[in-house]
């Protein structure tokens, strides 16, 4: 398959669909999931059209597990998440529905189940504010 300029992502990264932010360089981008699985589920994803991890520049996969780990240290900390669960599809048959490359990191808490993926909108005033003490914590 080949990549989609017009995927949610491409959209989001040009402006044209908005976006609760909660970090930017000149390489990538993270922003709160609108169908998160736990509270703070974040997503983050390069600049550069790839729809997966083969398609991705190495220089490119760098910088992007390096906010990654970045990111995912403020989500923890601030939300206090007991874990951290990173997860990268690869593929419709792995899970994959938007078809640009993207890290989810997924606070986790022992005994509380997740949603199920990309299934019920958040409220987006309350995504705003776990933005917020991501954010504070970066």
């Amino acid at each position: 398959m080949a990549y989609d300029p017009n995927n949610v992502f491409a959209k989001i990264l040009r402006g044209e669909m908005p976006s609760i932010k909660v970090y930017e360089d000149d390489h990538t981008l993270a922003f709160m999931d609108v169908m998160p699985q736990t509270t703070g589920h974040t997503l983050v994803i390069p600049k550069v059209e790839a729809e997966n991890i083969f398609d991705l520049p190495a220089d490119a996969a760098a910088n992007l597990i390096k906010v990654t780990q970045k990111v995912a240290a403020a989500v923890k900390k601030g939300l206090d998440a007991s874990g951290i669960m990173l997860a990268q599809l690869n593929g419709p048959a792995a899970g994959q529905t938007v078809f640009h490359i993207h890290f989810h990191i997924i606070p986790r808490e022992e005994g509380v189940d997740m949603k199920f993926h990309a299934r019920e909108m958040a409220d987006m005033d309350e995504l705003a504010a776990i933005a917020e003490k991501i954010k504070a914590a970066l």
